[in-house]
């Protein structure tokens, strides 16, 4: 049987709808925070091998672009939490139709946004 549908292989004109835009950053915020992982564990154990390597990590963390890369590895962590609660919340059953999507969705944009502002005030 041949398959008559139309295929969009332009993925520039798909519209997403919110709740697919969150999932999938809720799963680039997850490999990133994987990678994210290996500089922050390289930066505990340089800051513990030595009383140096401690004063070489204080010295960087007190640098602009350091200072940026923390705030990007906090600011994914604190998304993927908030969506993560969000997708454990739609597991119970609660917000499971499409309206219920929707709102998870926006609540999960805002509440990064605001702890995602929140974070940079407090590392800057």
């Amino acid at each position: 049987m041949k398959d008559n549908r139309p295929k969009n292989l332009n993925l520039t004109t798909i519209h997403f709808p919110l709740p697919a835009i969150t999932s999938i950053l809720h799963r680039i915020s997850g490999v990133f925070l994987f990678v994210a992982a290996a500089v922050l564990l390289w930066m505990l154990g340089e800051s513990l091998a030595s009383e140096q390597g401690f004063e070489r990590v204080q010295s960087l963390l007190g640098q602009p672009l350091v200072k940026l890369l923390v705030w990007a590895i906090v600011a994914g962590l604190l998304y993927h939490l908030i969506a993560g609660i969000r997708h454990l919340v739609m597991d119970a059953g609660v917000g499971e139709t499409l309206e219920g999507g929707r709102r998870g969705a926006m609540m999960v944009i805002v509440l990064s946004v605001i702890s995602i502002v929140l974070a940079g005030v407090w590392i800057w």
